[in-house]
């Protein structure tokens, strides 16, 4: 049977659905993990490294855990100087570690702990264009400061003289990047027309990649990027300097986890610099720009071990080092969020949930 002229070819093609897309993104988070540390650690002997971590002392763990906690402290700073009114540290605290917790545990985290934010920000009273300012300034500082690191890293190891042409050539794209993101932030800030372009331009980007999935385009960026630019502008004009210091502190406590966790297995500065911890720290936290897996993990290890390795460092020492490390800023932070988010559960519960939970009104 021939179908009439005018009739649209109809679509046989079902879309999968988002719990479908969801276990397929778990599976092959879980077989890149697996496949990463098998490659990884196949060749290390995780006796050795089990007794390199023994060998710690309780004062030396116990300084760690200091500064591990402290690093939780950092994320909250960040986002108390990137919303008006400001928030407190204490709905900081459950918000970021909550937050933190899905993103380490869960493909596809990132976007499912902004959702997350945007729930809890609305149950303190914050508007969605104040979060979402909150959340796209924040977002951006850690770019830039992502891409910066790398920069200062090999630009000190240079002066060092530890300088080699693949370093220098991963300096100069990563200056590249850095340069582009903060020539399309400025454009963006320049003028409320400037905002107007750039939504315009990155909502026919994205489009044209979601066509290729048979996804919908995009619509009004434009008027996303001036409402945006209008509250940055206003934010940044007395506020970047702590946005730009808390951001910093933020991801230096971070490296700080990682330097002190070397030397205290022995990696001592003679082997690895701080430099060339710092560089390989850096290119580490790029490598996690895109979340092929929850909080980078199997990613974050298999970069810190081999340039760290590669640096000069021990590979048991090095491993020890590393695993700790992850202990204390990608486990713990589990577990801190878990808490965080059982207990904002339980203070957001309607007060008449609480009482029948606790037994005191009938059901």
């Amino acid at each position: 049977m021939s179908s009439s002229p005018g009739a649209e070819p109809t679509r046989t093609g079902r879309r999968l659905s988002p719990r479908t897309r969801q276990v397929i993104k778990a599976v092959l988070s879980l077989v890149l993990v697996v496949g990463i540390f098998y490659f990884l650690f196949k060749r290390i002997d995780f006796a050795e490294v089990w007794a390199e971590i023994k060998a710690m002392t309780w004062l030396e763990l116990s300084v760690l855990l200091l500064i591990a906690l402290w690093n939780l402290v950092t994320y909250v700073l960040v986002w108390m100087t990137v919303t008006t009114p400001r928030l407190s540290f204490g709905r900081g605290m459950l918000m970021t570690q909550s937050t933190t917790a899905i993103s380490n545990t869960v493909p596809g985290g990132a976007a499912i702990g902004i959702g997350m934010t945007y729930s809890m920000m609305g149950k303190w009273g914050y508007s969605r264009s104040r979060t979402t300012t909150a959340v796209l300034v924040s977002g951006v500082w850690n770019s830039f400061i992502k891409l910066a690191l790398p920069v200062f890293a090999l630009a000190v190891v240079a002066l060092q003289g530890r300088v080699s042409s693949a370093r220098v050539i991963a300096a100069l794209i990563g200056l590249a990047g850095l340069a582009a993101a903060v020539v399309v932030f400025a454009l963006m800030l320049h003028s409320e027309e400037q905002a107007r372009q750039v939504g315009l331009r990155a909502g026919r980007i994205v489009s044209r990649l979601l066509a290729l999935v048979h996804r919908p385009p995009v619509a009004g960026w434009e008027i996303a990027t001036v409402k945006f630019r209008a509250r940055t502008v206003d934010l940044l004009r007395h506020g970047w300097i702590p946005i730009t210091v808390a951001s910093l502190l933020s991801h230096l406590s971070l490296y700080l986890v990682l330097l002190v966790a070397l030397r205290q297995v022995g990696v001592g500065e003679a082997e690895v610099s701080w430099a060339e911890v710092l560089a390989v720290f850096a290119f580490a936290r790029l490598a996690t720009a895109i979340p092929f897996t929850p909080g980078g993990a199997g990613v974050v290890e298999a970069v810190l071990i081999g340039g760290l390795v590669a640096a000069g460092g021990e590979v048991d020492q090095v491993t020890a080092a590393v695993l700790v490390y992850r202990a204390l800023t990608w486990a713990l932070p589990i577990l801190v969020g878990i808490g965080c988010y059982l207990w904002w559960r339980r203070q957001s519960m309607p007060t008449g949930r609480k009482a029948t939970r606790r037994g005191l009104v009938p059901p």
